[in-house]
């Protein structure tokens, strides 16, 4: 009986085996934390593959020619775009093809259209299962994520080209044309007129010479636009081109649709070949008196052929005027901007005016003036175009024709060009303004 009691008191005082019994209580909890931790960076590592995959599907499915962009270009109203939601799904599941560690839940895409923007919206849930907090009985982490893109949609816009094809458009292109006119005119003329009375006009010597006069130029401008256009659009039938002028001659001057507004940029390509110098009969033409270039009854006609502007939906487009001119009214004084006393007649700058009318109805107007070249040796320009082509020191880009040009376009729509230096560059330059003007003003 000693023997055990004192054997009993030894093991109360003996504290040898402590050690592993509180390495037992405290590795428990840091196996358990190390495990949590494991788990949680495997279920990270999952969920950053699911983002990328959800990244792809809601970029890929507004990105350009994709179905969801293209369904949209074609909706007349604002809403989902259910091709977007089917190519968001098939991407997301693309991507995360053969991929395990992971029980997909859910995919939700929602790409929807509001005015000119396109946004892709992509939600996913999936479980990660564990392998440490089982212990504690959680079997799976869920993750989840979404991720969101935006697309700016291009504009349906409608161009309306209003060409000035008068007589003054007939003046040789540049300054060695003009010579070559004048050194084979007995009055040493430097406009190709094309006059029915006379078969041996300056017309056709002009086209016998070789020179190019400033229609020609504005001819080749306008078809080299209509490619222009055609390789810009994302869609078919986003970009519609009517193209005018003044009149195929003076007995019907007025407003003529050469084209009318169409999405066929090949057929409008191919009636801009038709663009030519208005015919005229003779001096003093019977028809006109040569009050050939009637700013203000054109202008105001080619506002009633425009419909009025939208937002820039395929429903609804933007409306753009383009109007290519010298810039100079020949017409009736009564009507002219600076009518002269005693005459009947009245050769000016054009009336801003007009101009102001058409973008107060909310259509922009893009300018392009073909700046009068210098003729010294002709009267009719020394009489009546000089004195509006100067500025304080001679021929310059200030004088009352540039001016009142200049206040005919919508602000930064203005282009001014001699004949050969770039109508062609200029009408490019002017139609890519157009689209990305359109797009910051929506």
């Amino acid at each position: 009986m000693r023997t055990l009691t004192r054997t009993i008191s030894r093991f109360r005082r003996d504290r040898s085996g402590n050690i592993a019994i509180i390495f037992g209580l405290v590795a428990l909890p840091a196996l358990v934390a190390v495990g949590c931790a494991v788990d949680y960076t495997r279920a990270n590592q999952i969920r950053t593959k699911l983002i990328s995959a959800a990244d792809a599907a809601s970029v890929g499915s507004i990105a350009k020619a994709s179905p969801g962009f293209i369904a949209a270009g074609a909706m007349t109203s604002d809403g989902p775009v259910a091709a977007g939601n089917d190519d968001a799904t098939k991407i997301f599941n693309g991507n995360i093809f053969n991929q395990t560690g992971f029980t997909l839940n859910s995919v939700t895409p929602a790409v929807t259209k509001s005015g000119g923007t396109l946004t892709a919206k992509v939600q996913f849930s999936a479980d990660v299962p564990t392998m440490f907090l089982g212990v504690i009985g959680s079997g799976k982490i869920t993750v989840t994520g979404t991720s969101t893109s935006t697309a700016t949609m291009p504009l349906y816009i409608d161009f309306y080209l209003l060409l000035d094809n008068s007589p003054s458009m007939g003046v040789a292109a540049t300054p060695a044309d003009v010579t070559t006119m004048v050194n084979n005119t007995s009055d040493k003329c430097a406009f190709a007129c094309h006059d029915y009375n006379d078969a041996n006009n300056y017309y056709n010597l002009a086209k016998k010479l070789g020179v190019t006069t400033r229609i020609d130029v504005l001819r080749s401008a306008t078809q080299q636009l209509m490619d222009t256009a055609a390789s810009t659009a994302t869609y078919a039938n986003q970009y519609r081109m009517a193209i005018y002028d003044f009149g195929a001659s003076s007995a019907t001057i007025g407003l003529r649709a050469l084209f009318n507004l169409s999405t066929s940029l090949s057929s409008a390509k191919t009636a801009a070949g038709n663009i030519d110098l208005m015919g005229v009969y003779g001096n003093n033409d019977s028809y006109t008196a040569d009050k050939d270039t009637q700013f203000s009854t054109v202008l105001p006609a080619i506002s009633n052929a425009i419909s009025a502007p939208g937002p820039g939906t395929s429903s609804s487009p933007q409306k753009y005027l383009f109007f290519v001119s010298d810039g100079v009214a020949d017409e009736p004084n009564a009507a002219c901007l600076k009518p002269i006393t005693g005459s009947n007649r009245c050769q000016s700058p054009i009336d801003p005016a007009l101009c102001t009318a058409i973008k107060n109805r909310g259509i922009k107007i893009a300018v392009l003036y073909t700046t009068y070249l210098q003729l010294p040796t002709n009267a009719w320009y020394m009489s009546w175009i000089d004195p509006f082509n100067q500025g304080p020191f001679g021929p310059s880009p200030n004088s009352q024709i540039a001016q009142n040009m200049q206040a005919c376009a919508s602000p930064g729509f203005y282009f001014e060009v001699s004949p050969t230096q770039g109508i062609a560059d200029a009408m490019t330059a002017l139609f890519k303004k157009a689209v990305a003007d359109a797009r910051i003003s929506s």
